[in-house]
C-alpha cells in the first residue's frame, strides 16, 4: 500500500518536474529527481548509489546552467560585459516581478537595453537579446531531456520489476 502511494508521488513529481522545465516558477529536474528517488524507497525497484548521485550532478549542473545559458548566447552573439550584465538582471527581474513570460523576455530585454546602456548599437544590443534568448532556450531543452530522462529510468525502473 505504501509502495502504491510513493509509486504515484513519484509519477506525479516526475510530470510536475516535466512541467517545470517550461514553467519558470517550478524547479523542474530537481523535483523529478524526487520522483526518482520516492521510487527507490520502495520495493519495486532500486537504483545504485552512483546512479543517484550522477544523477543528482546532472541536477546540480543543470540547474546551474539554467542560470548562465542566457548570458553565454548574449556572449556568444557578439554581446558585451553590459549585455551579460542586463541578461542577468533582466533574469532575475524577469522571474521575481513578471513570471511567466517574464523568464523568457528577461534575459532578452535585460541583455538589450544593457547593451543600449553600454552604448551599443540597436541592431548589436537586438543581437546579444537574440543571444541571450536562444541561450534560455538551450537551457530549456537541456532541463527536458533530463526530465525526460528520468521519466525513463523511472517506468524502465517499474517495468524491469514488473516483467
Amino acid at each position: 500500500m505504501v509502495d502504491i502511494l510513493l509509486i504515484t508521488l513519484g509519477g506525479i513529481c516526475l510530470i510536475v518536474g516535466l512541467l517545470g522545465c517550461i514553467l519558470p516558477v517550478i524547479p523542474g529536474p530537481p523535483i523529478s529527481y524526487v520522483g526518482l528517488l520516492l521510487l527507490h524507497i520502495t520495493d519495486r525497484s532500486q537504483f545504485s548509489t552512483t546512479q543517484l548521485l550522477v544523477w543528482l550532478l546532472l541536477v546540480v549542473v543543470v540547474q546551474v546552467l539554467d542560470y548562465f545559458t542566457p548570458v553565454i548566447g548574449s556572449k556568444f552573439s557578439g554581446g558585451t560585459k553590459w549585455g551579460s550584465w542586463g541578461c542577468l538582471i533582466g533574469s532575475i527581474v524577469g522571474i521575481v516581478f513578471f513570471s511567466p513570460w517574464g523568464i523568457v523576455l528577461g534575459p532578452f530585454g535585460g541583455a538589450f537595453i544593457g547593451e543600449l546602456l553600454g552604448e551599443r548599437s540597436a541592431r548589436d544590443a537586438f543581437k546579444s537579446g537574440i543571444g541571450a534568448l536562444i541561450g534560455f532556450l538551450v537551457g530549456t531543452v537541456f532541463k527536458v531531456v533530463i526530465c525526460g530522462y528520468f521519466v525513463w529510468c523511472f517506468a524502465k525502473g517499474l517495468l524491469t520489476v514488473a516483467a
